[in-house]
């Protein structure tokens, strides 16, 4: 019970950037930061990439203006399509840190 305590605790702290509009992101993030996290990931795949660094320089700039990106980490991901097609998608993890 406790490594799924610990799991779900990992997980509070990210922000998954999709198709909604930025400051919903935003929004998240600074909830995240205001309920005492130290750190918050902001994380994209995709067209969804260029949303999730407006996301974090609109949080760290405009609303917790004491964070600094700590890390920033790209990658490539394989994922099936629903023909059954394997292709590649741009990824990113910004964190950023009180």
């Amino acid at each position: 019970m406790a490594a799924k305590k610990e799991a779900k605790k990992a997980e509070e702290n990210v922000v998954l950037v999709g198709k909604k509009p930025t400051m919903s992101y935003v929004l998240a993030a600074v909830t995240q930061f205001s309920e005492g996290n130290k750190e918050v990931q902001i994380k994209a795949r995709g067209k969804a990439i260029s949303r999730a660094v407006d996301v974090a320089e609109i949080t760290r700039k405009r609303f917790v203006e004491d964070a600094k990106i700590k890390d920033i980490t790209i990658d490539t991901e394989e994922i099936t399509t629903e023909d059954g097609e394997n292709i590649n998608v741009s990824s990113i993890t910004i964190t950023l840190a009180k």
